[in-house]
């Protein structure tokens, strides 16, 4: 039998190191694994996360992908983790339990209309992420895997993912009875199989407020910000939207937003700034707001 060899590989300073295995992995196989509770069915994984620098374990196949942590820099351990990953699999170690194991928990997916006519809403029973990420087009979802497979759809013209939704936009011409069953059929079925949603290239943590940088925020941004965040983001999240800051003019007192999701293009979107967000505001920060519009509306 042939000897199993490794082939490290990471960029200077960075958190990912890539483990290829020189023999093709016998499984078809993608997951991500956050720490070793999750790994009952990988036991490499759960050799690796006992090393005490290992964030996170991805499993793409014939390549491990690990995240390390900052105590230190992976010059210092890739030659030493690359020889263990070849011992261990040398050994006569699996990567993956065989599937028939593995208790899968059931998926539900449920469509759901909008105030924007282009765009449907569907709901997960499961967490997708912990940021609501906007795709444009399929060059946005490079390390998407999911968001990347709706795109292979002819009629999607833009997906909204945020913690356990997603919201698909779709180009004129087609009509929502026609695909929906097929997009919730695609999705759930995506879902059941465990595949990833998001690559390592995307962090995880909170969900972005602002498109600026919040160190360099004033009181009166910051204070614009938590109203949004307190009061308008819940409620256009039920529609299947978000709503981030982008900027404040003090002299014109005016605060513009950007709209994602089911509110960006939505043709009540107007009325929804103007006799929403705009009121509650003027309501909330008396004398410091009158205007508030869509960068993107």
């Amino acid at each position: 039998m042939k000897k199993i060899k490794i082939v490290a590989s990471c960029k200077s300073g960075a958190k990912l190191a890539k483990f290829t295995i020189n023999q093709a992995a016998k499984i078809n196989f993608t997951k991500t694994y956050m720490n070793i509770d999750q790994a009952t069915d990988a036991p490499l994984v759960k050799q690796l996360f006992y090393l005490p620098f290992v964030k996170r374990v991805s499993i793409e196949n014939n390549t491990i992908i690990v995240e390390r942590f900052d105590i230190l820099d992976w010059e210092e351990v890739i030659t030493e983790v690359a020889s263990q990953i070849e011992d261990y699999l040398n050994d006569g170690g699996s990567i993956i339990d065989e599937p028939k194991n593995i208790k899968k928990s059931p998926i539900t997916i449920y469509a759901e209309s909008t105030p924007n006519p282009s765009v449907m809403k569907f709901v997960a029973n499961i967490k997708l992420t912990d940021q609501s990420i906007s795709f444009e087009s399929i060059d946005d979802s490079i390390d998407a895997p999911l968001v990347k497979a709706l795109f292979n759809f002819s009629f999607v013209r833009e997906v909204f993912l945020d913690e356990n939704y997603i919201s698909i936009s779709k180009h004129d011409g087609t009509e929502w009875e026609e695909i929906v069953m097929d997009l919730r059929s695609f999705i759930k079925s995506y879902l059941e199989n465990e595949k990833i949603i998001l690559g390592s290239s995307f962090p995880k943590g909170e969900k972005k407020v602002t498109s600026v940088s919040s160190d360099i925020l004033n009181k009166t941004e910051q204070e614009i910000i938590k109203v949004l965040d307190e009061y308008v983001k819940p409620a256009v999240a039920s529609d299947g939207g978000n709503i981030i800051f982008d900027s404040y003019n003090k002299k014109e007192k005016l605060v513009k937003v950007l709209l994602q999701g089911a509110c960006s293009g939505c043709p009540s979107s107007t009325f929804t700034l103007k006799n929403g967000i705009e009121n509650i505001l003027k309501e909330m920060l008396p004398g410091k707001v009158n205007l508030v519009e869509a960068v993107n509306g």
